[in-house]
C-alpha cells in the first residue's frame, strides 16, 4: 500500500477547497465578488429607530431625510446607510440627548467587549456577528476585530483570509513587536453602516510564536505583549463607541491581551455537560493566568462579565437542567434570555450570512421570528448593560 505524504495531501486540500470557495462566493455576490446587505422595510427601520411606519412615511412626503427605494407595490425600502442618516437627523430634534443614537458622550469611555469560549461550537462568532451588527442598526459605531485565526468573522463579513489578505492585513500587523503597522491602516468598513472590521487569518499565530521569544528576550519587549491591543485601541478610540472582539477558541497571549484590554466579557456557554466541563477547566486556566497578568500590572477590572447560553433548544428537558443549573450556581451573571438553536441561523450561515442580512421570506416566518426575536432580546439585554457602563 502507497503511504500518504500528509503535508501534501492537506495543501492540495486546502488549494481545493480554498478555489471552490472562492467560486461560491462569486457566484453568490457577482460580478464583483462584494457582498452587499439587503434593504429593510419601512416597518423594519421604524421599529430599529422607535417611532412608528406612518411617521417615517409623513418624513419622505415632506421632503426630510434620505430618499427610500420605493418598491413595485409602493413599499418603502431603506439601506443602512439611510437608517443612519434617519437616526442622525433624528437625533438633532430629540427631546434627550441619546434617543436615536444611543453612543459614547462626553467622558464615556470606550466599550471593548470580548466574545470568548475555550470549546469550538458554543457560537462564539454567531454571536459576535450578530451583536456587532445589530448594534451598528442600533446607531453605535462599532469596530469588530476577528482575532480568531479560522478567520469565520471575517468570511461572514465577506472576507476570503487566504485571497483578500496575501499581504497581512490582520491585528497582527499592528501589535507585532517589530516593525507594527499603525493600526487605522487595518480597519476596513463593511456593507452594514457604523460597522468597520479588521479581519483576521493565520498570521494571527504569529503572536503566539512571537511572545514567548521576546519574553525570553526582555531587553526587546517595548511594551508587555497584555498591553499591546490596549495600546492601538486608544490610537482610534474617538472613532467608535464600541469594539467587539471575536476571541480565538483557546487561552492563549492573544486572548490574554485582548481580555487585558476588555470592558466587558461575554462567555458563550451551549447547555450541555461535556461543555460545562470544558468551561470549568477554560474557568480555572483562565483565573491563573490573568492573576499573572494582573500582578505584572495588567488591567483586570470589568464594568461587566456575563455567561450567555447558546444553541439553547427550550424543549430539551437535559438542557433546560443544564440552564437551571448555570443560574443556580452563577444567578445575574448569566444573561436572562438565551440565543435560540435554529435552522434560520444555521441556514443563513450557509450563505455566509447573519439573521439581519437573510431575507426573511427565505424561512417559514414563525422559524425566522422565533430566532430573530431571541437575537433581538440577547443584543437588546446586552445594550442594557453598555448604556448602564456609561452611567445611564
Amino acid at each position: 500500500m502507497q503511504q500518504i505524504r500528509i503535508d501534501e495531501l492537506v495543501a492540495t486540500h486546502a488549494r481545493v477547497l480554498s478555489a471552490r470557495l472562492q467560486a461560491h462566493r462569486e457566484q453568490l455576490y457577482p460580478p464583483d465578488a462584494r457582498k452587499q446587505i439587503r434593504r429593510f422595510t419601512s416597518g423594519e427601520v421604524a421599529r430599529l429607530i422607535g417611532v412608528n411606519d406612518g411617521y417615517l412615511r409623513k418624513l419622505h412626503r415632506d421632503g426630510r431625510g434620505p430618499e427610500p427605494e420605493i418598491g413595485s407595490n409602493g413599499r418603502r425600502f431603506y439601506s443602512t446607510e439611510d437608517i443612519r442618516a434617519l437616526r442622525e437627523m433624528l437625533e438633532e430634534g430629540a427631546k434627550s440627548p441619546g434617543q436615536y443614537l444611543p453612543g459614547r458622550r462626553e467622558g464615556d469611555h470606550l466599550q471593548v467587549i470580548t466574545v470568548i469560549n475555550f470549546k469550538g461550537g458554543s457560537a462564539k462568532t454567531t454571536t459576535a456577528a450578530h451583536m456587532a451588527q445589530k448594534c451598528a442598526l442600533d446607531g453605535y459605531r462599532v469596530l469588530a476585530i476577528d482575532l480568531d485565526p479560522q478567520a469565520s468573522l471575517s468570511a461572514l463579513h465577506g472576507v476570503q483570509p487566504e485571497l483578500d489578505l496575501e499581504d497581512g492585513g490582520t491585528l497582527y500587523d499592528a501589535i507585532r513587536y517589530e516593525d507594527p503597522l499603525p493600526f487605522r491602516d487595518l480597519i476596513r468598513p463593511t456593507y452594514v453602516a457604523g460597522l468597520d472590521l479588521v479581519p483576521g487569518n493565520l498570521d494571527l499565530m504569529e503572536f503566539e510564536h512571537d511572545t514567548p521569544r521576546v519574553l525570553a528576550n526582555r531587553s526587546a519587549l517595548s511594551s508587555p505583549f497584555f498591553t499591546r491591543i490596549g495600546e492601538v485601541l486608544a490610537t482610534v478610540e474617538a472613532d467608535y463607541d464600541l469594539v467587539i472582539i471575536d476571541c480565538p477558541p483557546q487561552l492563549g497571549f492573544l486572548t490574554m491581551a485582548a481580555l487585558s484590554a476588555a470592558t466587558a466579557v461575554l462567555v458563550t456557554i451551549h447547555p450541555q455537560m461535556l461543555d460545562m466541563m470544558s468551561m470549568c477547566q477554560f474557568l480555572l486556566m483562565t483565573s491563573d493566568l490573568l492573576g499573572v497578568v494582573a500582578d505584572a500590572g495588567g488591567d483586570m477590572t470589568y464594568d461587566w462579565f456575563r455567561y450567555l447560553v447558546t444553541r439553547y433548544e427550550p424543549g430539551d428537558g437535559p438542557q433546560n437542567q443544564m440552564v437551571g443549573f448555570m443560574r443556580s450556581l452563577f444567578g445575574d451573571y448569566v444573561l436572562t434570555n438565551e440565543v435560540l438553536k435554529s435552522t434560520a441561523i444555521s441556514d443563513a450561515g450557509m450563505t455566509k450570512q447573519t439573521l439581519y442580512e437573510v431575507e426573511k421570506g427565505n424561512f417559514t416566518r414563525s422559524t425566522y421570528e422565533r430566532a430573530i426575536e431571541s437575537l433581538d432580546a440577547v443584543n437588546a439585554e446586552v445594550g442594557t448593560l453598555i448604556q448602564e457602563a456609561w452611567g445611564r
